[in-house]
């Protein structure tokens, strides 16, 4: 994997609604290797690359349109409030846990101001109080200032705040911020990279997942693709060890295939596609747990007249809280499994019947 392609996706902020910074990374990256970029109304950035054909190429595959999605977005702050004392009151965009907050450093608006969400020393808690986690009601952030105007002027209302976290090696895994989805974005931006697919691909990258999907059902609408994968950083929860219960998705394992989730129900001609793929080329694959989690599948499917679309993930430990953690490994095999099953779509089984 390019290190640097998610090194650079993972530092960049954009909380759900302030894509900016994450935008500017993507176009960037992506340069010279795609055919058309627009820019819509919401801020997606919808990419175009054509297809390849060869002779002999049927007339089916060459007229398929594959849309593949990951979401710019992250989970984060917002500034709402202030207390007399240089206190910054917030609110969560996206879903966060109470659990997380007290002590956490982040990083407010576009200076990144520093911060640190305080909370009362344990010496002068009540032993009920530390039974429970503390609402985010009950908690400011502490940029240094010692008076509400001063901290207006630090971060004025609605500014977005996020996690300050740096990337870096984690023994043989990597850790950073926003793995959800930044990793999705780097396996995107990775699939553009590389050259022309038999089949025209409209690389998406959405806005505001987080909040309800928002961008990527505008984009899919715009797009008219007929088939989608959507790529995603989602929850290994392999660690700490649940007893007697099979974990969502587990590092190490390969790329994590949907057949359900709380947004959609994958596509089953394109989910057994990828099964074959991997199976053909020996990349380890497993199955997310049904039913839990959701993704811009739920949003791309509904459009229009209906769009085939099946998740890919890249199993993270962690996400939506401050550092999550991911291994490189799966993160490669998630790369290979979508550019393979890309170039391979000719051999889908039903092909024409999941095309119209």
């Amino acid at each position: 994997m390019s290190a640097m392609i998610l090194e650079k996706l993972s530092s960049a902020v954009g909380v759900s609604g302030n894509e900016d910074a994450v935008r500017e990374v993507i176009l960037k990256l992506i340069k010279g290797h795609v055919d058309d970029v627009t820019l819509d109304s919401m801020g997606n950035v919808i990419t175009y690359k054509a297809a390849h054909t060869t002779r002999g190429q049927s007339s089916t595959q060459a007229g398929l349109r594959i849309m593949l999605a990951a979401h710019m977005d992250e989970v984060g702050l917002m500034v709402t409030g202030y207390t007399s004392d240089g206190g910054i009151k917030f609110r969560y965009i996206g879903g966060m846990d109470d659990r997380l907050m007290p002590g956490l450093r982040v990083q407010i608006g576009k200076d990144r101001t520093p911060g640190v969400i305080g909370l009362k020393a344990i010496h002068n808690t009540k032993h009920n109080e530390r039974e429970k986690a503390v609402p985010v009601e009950s908690l400011v952030i502490d940029v240094g200032a010692s008076s509400k105007s001063e901290a207006e002027t630090l971060a004025p209302l609605g500014t977005y705040g996020t996690f300050l976290a740096e990337y870096r090696r984690l023994g043989n895994l990597l850790s950073g911020k926003a793995f959800d989805d930044r990793v999705g974005c780097a396996v995107l931006v990775e699939l553009l990279q590389q050259k022309a697919y038999p089949v025209d691909v409209f690389g998406v990258f959405t806005v505001q997942e987080e909040v309800g999907l928002r961008g990527a059902g505008i984009a899919a609408y715009r797009v008219n693709p007929t088939h989608a994968f959507v790529l995603e950083g989602t929850i290994a929860d392999d660690l700490p060890k649940k007893k007697d219960e099979s974990p969502t998705t587990q590092l190490g394992k390969g790329p994590a295939l949907s057949v359900l989730d709380r947004s959609v129900i994958a596509d089953r001609r394109l989910v057994d596609h990828l099964i074959a793929t991997a199976d053909k080329h020996d990349i380890p694959y497993q199955f997310k747990q049904p039913g839990i989690g959701g993704t811009d599948a739920g949003a791309i499917h509904l459009v229009r007249e209906g769009v085939p679309t099946a998740p890919i993930s890249v199993p993270c430990r962690y996400i939506h809280g401050p550092v999550a953690v991911l291994d490189p490994r799966d993160y490669r095999n998630t790369v290979r499994l979508t550019e393979l099953a890309l170039r391979e779509l000719h051999q889908m089984e039903a092909l024409e019947s999941a095309s119209g």
